[in-house]
């Protein structure tokens, strides 16, 4: 069910060309669902990271409000301009962060590096959604934790046909895949979902991964 394994309608660079294009607009686009859900929920689960934090796909930072007193954090992304607008978020919050442009399917970082690994709102315009899971896993402690709230397919049937029969249309237009299923892509990647709640009708999906080894908290 959903999208069909293996393709890809935008590749890295048309997506950062895309969102460079976006990216002065995005927060006002992106405010309604930010008021009604995504901020509580931001909120919830970002006040869960510890230590060298790694934010892949950080777009304008929203994220930056929740983090906790002490995280050293680094954000990447493929959009430079979006990347510009989380610094200036950043330096407004007074927070010290390291910004790179960087492709979520190969992060230039050693194993390991990182206490946690956050992804909001991403998997979805990923052209390799399980490369860029894997890689958020190898860059994470063996202890670590992988904090993601994405959006995708419904568990109800009937809006999960309707995502199924417009999806296509929607990834043309603006890159996103709205009937991947996070869980199932979690599962492809070789993490383990250690907790996982889904709200709005089936379609956000809050998520804490381990790596596949790693001992449950």
């Amino acid at each position: 069910m959903g999208e069909r394994p293996g393709i890809v309608l935008w590749t890295a660079e048309e997506l950062q060309r895309k969102y460079d294009d976006l990216a002065r607009w995005y927060d006002l686009g992106e405010a309604l669902p930010e008021l009604l859900l995504l901020r509580r929920l931001r909120r919830h689960l970002v006040r869960k990271a510890r230590g060298a934090v790694l934010e892949v796909a950080a777009g304008t930072g929203k994220n930056l409000p929740h983090y906790p007193p002490g995280c050293s954090l680094t954000l990447v992304d493929l959009s430079p301009r979006m990347l510009a607008i989380a610094q200036r978020r950043a330096r407004r919050l007074g927070r010290a962060v390291t910004c790179r442009v960087m492709d979520a399917q190969a992060l230039e970082f050693p194993d390991g590096r990182f206490d946690t690994v956050v992804s909001t709102l991403s998997t979805c315009t990923f052209p390799d959604p399980v490369a860029a899971l894997r890689e958020m896993g190898r860059v994470c402690r063996e202890d670590g934790r992988i904090l993601l709230l994405e959006h995708g397919r419904s568990n109800r049937s009937w809006l999960a046909r309707w995502q199924d029969r417009t999806a296509p249309g929607h990834a043309r237009r603006i890159g996103c895949h709205w009937n991947r299923d996070p869980l199932e892509l979690v599962r492809r990647s070789g993490l383990r979902a250690v907790q996982a709640r889904r709200l709005a009708l089936g379609m956000v999906y809050v998520i804490e991964a381990r790596r596949a080894h790693a001992a449950d908290p």
